[in-house]
């Protein structure tokens, strides 16, 4: 079972105020969790696969290459941005 003294460093750790009288709770509640922890240890998992996910699925990516819109194309694109100037979409400045 958890000290006194360990259950008021957890709760300092977590930044949460315990009231003396629930420290005999977070003893009880907090030992049990622990003990949990403890029988999980126990289980044996040698031969067991380790898996991200259950369904089996994995990413599926394209190639990251550039398209040319040609001069329609970017014509188009240009008609619908609020903004801009030489022929470039023209923003708001971040600074």
């Amino acid at each position: 079972m958890l000290s006194k003294e360990e259950i008021q460093h957890i709760a300092l750790l977590a930044r949460i105020g315990v009231k003396e009288d629930e420290i005999a709770g977070y003893q009880k509640d907090l030992s049990a969790v622990l003990d949990f922890f403890r029988e999980l240890e126990t289980a044996v998992v040698d031969e067991t696969l380790s898996v991200g996910h259950i369904t089996g699925l994995t990413d599926v990516t394209r190639e990251d290459r550039a398209e040319d819109f040609g001069a329609s194309g970017r014509a188009m694109i240009l008609k619908n941005v609020p903004e801009q100037k030489d022929g470039f979409v023209k923003v708001k400045s971040v600074f």
